[in-house]
């Protein structure tokens, strides 16, 4: 790997994985303010108005940012990666042009119905609003999801020309959209970006109820979002069970990496946890002896394609991290589903609010679907290498003959500059709205601040 491939792939690493921070918190957000609101059109409790007209102030942050950070890649594909975009673009172009039409015109449309219209349209119309920008949101989600999946296994295409001038054509739209992949990777997509906006929700309410600030509204809150948590977390098993199988069948490479498996036709074993040493072509760890091949085949037994039945040149270049973020991501996830479930426990126990310990867990819980989503990511574009379309384009082809290392270099500190200024910025702005909270004119909350334990102002 020389220099300019390794600085672009570091600089797209870093500018794809900032902006991944944000789709995820808008797709789950927009989902809890939908529960939200839809709650106040049935109740006309005016707790869920004002929980509504705060999380919107926090989405419309967040969208924004998100757009914000988007438009780069778009400009890399051209700048590092022109023989790729040369390459995809028939397949992208079609997959993005419809991400434009069918989602993005929708989300933006009616974005500024939900941010100003609340003295303007009636109740009815204001929730549909919200409504079609979280669709917006999920139907972007989908074609992102499409395109890059079409990359790891591609269908309804054919290659015209050769050499640099290769691209891919689209002979079957349909094919190309349900290629082996997209689904099971979209729907697992789906289910981590939900739980990265009600975890986001839970940890926001779960430090108010600390602070004894807004307690009537940051319960209620709490109570929606740890129903979509719960909920999403136990859907990420079914998810990832069939993401799994996808890989399996398509990708054994990557499969293989997922485990740290060499033999070329034994049985697998599943590692709980581990290391694994590449050159020695050893993997140490604790693990179920033959667990791979059980949840592969429902046999113990049953032989799995190894690393060593794949030619070199074709296997995943960085093994040991593959395995990492993998298992990372599978041990965040047995973590969220704990998570929620004992505090579904306690909430039903009706100890839930009063054990501080585990709101103070909840405040800092934000952070782990981030985390689980940004490994997964890695898990499947690092695990598919050294192939940026999975048997047909090389990484290393992929390139842009004109730049050079330099150029790649000073563009990649500028970004991080910028990136951290953004981000300080995001941080600062958000903390800020969180610290204002809901404007409060409900009576239920009134009477709750006039209580002297339950007020902060009371207490000064």
């Amino acid at each position: 790997m020389d220099n300019v491939e390794l600085l672009s792939r570091i600089q797209f690493a870093f500018t794809i994985a900032f902006h991944y921070i944000y789709p995820p918190l808008s797709i789950g957000l927009g989902v809890c303010l939908v529960i939200m609101e839809g709650l106040y059109l049935k109740t006309k409790d005016k707790v869920y108005e004002e929980l509504t007209r705060f999380w919107v102030r926090i989405f419309a942050l967040i969208f924004g940012i998100g757009v914000a950070t988007g438009i780069v890649m778009e400009f890399e594909f051209g700048t590092n990666w022109a023989t790729y975009s040369r390459y995809v673009g028939d397949i992208f172009g079609s997959a993005l042009a419809a991400e434009g039409i069918f989602a993005f015109a929708l989300e933006s449309a009616f974005l500024g119905i939900l941010l100003f219209g609340w003295n303007r349209v009636s109740p009815r119309v204001h929730f549909m609003a919200t409504v079609l920008v979280a669709l917006g949101s999920i139907f972007s989600a989908l074609w992102i999801v499409v395109a890059n999946s079409w990359q790891q296994t591609p269908s309804g295409y054919r290659i015209e020309g050769t050499g640099m001038q290769a691209r891919a054509i689209v002979t079957d739209f349909w094919a190309m959209v349900f290629n082996p992949s997209s689904i099971e990777r979209y729907s697992h997509v789906l289910i981590g970006a939900l739980l990265a906006g009600s975890f986001l929700v839970l940890s926001v309410s779960a430090w108010y109820i600390l602070k004894k600030k807004y307690i009537v509204h940051a319960e209620a809150a709490f109570r929606i979002a740890l129903w979509v948590a719960a909920v999403s977390s136990l859907a990420q098993l079914f998810t990832g069970s069939k993401s799994a199988e996808v890989v399996t069948k398509y990708q054994p490479a990557k499969l293989a990496a997922m485990e740290g498996h060499f033999e070329k036709s034994a049985p697998g074993d599943m590692y709980l946890m581990g290391w694994v040493n590449a050159k020695e072509q050893k993997t140490m760890g604790l693990k179920i002896p033959g667990g791979l091949s059980f949840l592969v085949h429902h046999d113990v037994n049953a032989p799995i394609p190894g690393l060593n039945s794949i030619k070199p040149e074709n296997r995943p270049t960085a093994i040991n991290f593959v395995f990492q973020t993998y298992h990372l991501m599978i041990a965040i996830g047995m973590a969220l589903i704990a998570l929620t479930l004992f505090a579904l426990f306690m909430l039903y126990r009706g100890k839930l609010f009063q054990t501080r310990w585990l709101m103070g867990v909840f405040v800092f819980s934000v952070l782990l679907p981030q985390i689980g989503n940004q490994v997964g990511w890695y898990t499947a574009e690092v695990g598919r290498q050294p192939w940026v379309v999975y048997g047909l384009l090389r990484t290393s082809d992929a390139l842009s003959q004109a730049v050079k290392a330099e150029h790649v270099l000073a563009s990649l500190i500028m970004f991080t500059l910028i990136y951290v200024m953004l981000f300080g910025l995001f941080l600062y702005l958000l903390n800020k709205k969180i610290q204002h909270g809901p404007d409060v004119v409900s009576e239920d909350e009134t009477s709750s601040r006039m209580n002297p334990s339950l007020s902060p102002i009371l207490n000064e």
